[in-house]
């Protein structure tokens, strides 16, 4: 955070904040409460942290939350917190995928400003139901695409913007992994187990799980609106119920073209999420499992390298980078910018003045592209990579 970050921290009180989902063991939920605490905007107060009441109690007394605001259930918790006079500002909902609709509405219709993780939801209908939710309560929506945290992926929209790369012509990204190459799901891991559940996780795999960041993370720094998309899915492990990997060849408004590949059947990769992106004066290339360096090559020149805070990093990568150039700064890093981001807005909403410009986070639209994005890949794969127009 910036030093004007840190004194505006200090002149403002701490933003209420509750969790749903996100109890003993969990990592997201962790993560969240992580990023949620690191620039200091936000206190965790309560939470519904479990489907299971008992586990949900084990929980907020290991956070050291009050008794009395430790809920057996996320309904309960909206219904309470939002008659309380302190009671929480907005809430964090870091369930499977299935249960964010639900949940969010429950908040959503108290003017409870909601922070959630992606996917948005685990179909499209229940997607275009929640955007009208969110639009109808006057309440954020914010959701966690953290990559779109990163600096020098600031950095990188900031270029593309202001034309240094001249019209896009080729878009290149990819998200791939290898913890599901085996069959995980079988011996009950928990993340596994929900993320190859249909029922929980929606029509995609790793095209919901992983394919939703690296498509959002193209969209979100060139700016270009996806058109139509022809998907290959596969489910490569015997008895898994949805893919495990896929290509993707994106048609994106105004003439550029683009290929995703999503993979957790890729042995030798952690989290490897990459863009590069190619346009008629230059390129840039940035890969997430070293985030703060971004390369551009103008067309005709040597290549060159832009770090975080260095020279050459402009305006938009300063103003969410915390330490001086050459410290690492990584993943919980950029997942705290959004939920900064997203204070700056609640902040905004509560004292009833625009949200400076320079603030960017995902919203509930970025949401319903991301959903509709899985099931486009879905709906092409079925008609053997036939072209789909997005809904």
């Amino acid at each position: 955070m910036t030093i004007e970050g840190r004194q505006e921290a200090a002149r403002e009180a701490r933003i209420r904040l509750g969790m749903v989902g996100g109890g003993s063991g969990a990592f997201i939920g962790a993560v969240h409460r992580m990023a949620a605490r690191l620039d200091d905007r936000f206190e965790l107060v309560a939470g519904a942290l479990s489907s299971t009441p008992e586990k949900a109690m084990a929980s907020g007394q290991e956070l050291g939350l009050d008794p009395s605001r430790t809920y057996a259930s996320y309904k309960e918790m909206a219904i309470r917190e939002a008659r309380l006079k302190d009671g929480i500002e907005a809430v964090s909902i870091v369930t499977p995928n299935h249960v964010h609709y639900e949940a969010a509405k429950e908040f959503l219709k108290r003017g409870i400003h909601v922070i959630c993780d992606k996917p948005l939801t685990s179909n499209l209908a229940d997607a275009k139901k929640l955007k009208k939710a969110a639009d109808d309560s006057g309440a954020l929506f914010i959701l966690t695409h953290n990559y779109t945290g990163y600096p020098m992926v600031r950095q990188a929209r900031e270029m593309i913007a202001n034309g240094e790369l001249g019209t896009l012509r080729v878009v290149q990204v990819e998200y791939a992994q290898d913890w599901l190459t085996e069959a995980v799901e079988q011996t009950g891991a928990k993340g596994a187990v929900w993320r190859t559940d249909p029922a929980q996780s929606g029509a995609g795999g790793s095209t919901g799980d992983i394919g939703t960041h690296a498509y959002n993370l193209a969209s979100f720094v060139t700016g270009l609106s996806l058109e139509s998309l022809s998907a290959d899915l596969d489910s490569f492990v015997e008895g898994r119920r949805l893919d495990d990997n896929a290509h993707v060849m994106l048609r994106f408004e105004g003439g550029a073209k683009g290929m995703l590949w999503c993979s957790q059947v890729a042995p030798g990769n952690e989290n490897g999420l990459r863009l590069r992106v190619y346009g008629t004066k230059g390129g840039i290339e940035w890969a997430q499992e070293n985030p703060n360096y971004l390369w551009f090559t103008p067309f005709g020149e040597q290549k060159r390298l832009i770090t975080r805070n260095g020279a050459g990093a402009g305006a938009a990568a300063g103003r969410v980078s915390r330490i001086p150039s050459g410290h690492p700064e990584g993943y919980l890093e950029a997942f705290a910018t959004i939920y900064t981001e997203a204070a700056h807005a609640i902040n905004a909403a509560k004292k009833g003045v625009a949200v400076d410009k320079a603030v960017i986070y995902p919203t509930v639209d970025d949401g319903v592209k991301g959903v509709a994005f899985v099931e486009a890949c879905v709906a092409s794969s079925k008609k053997n990579g036939g072209w789909v127009k997005l809904s």
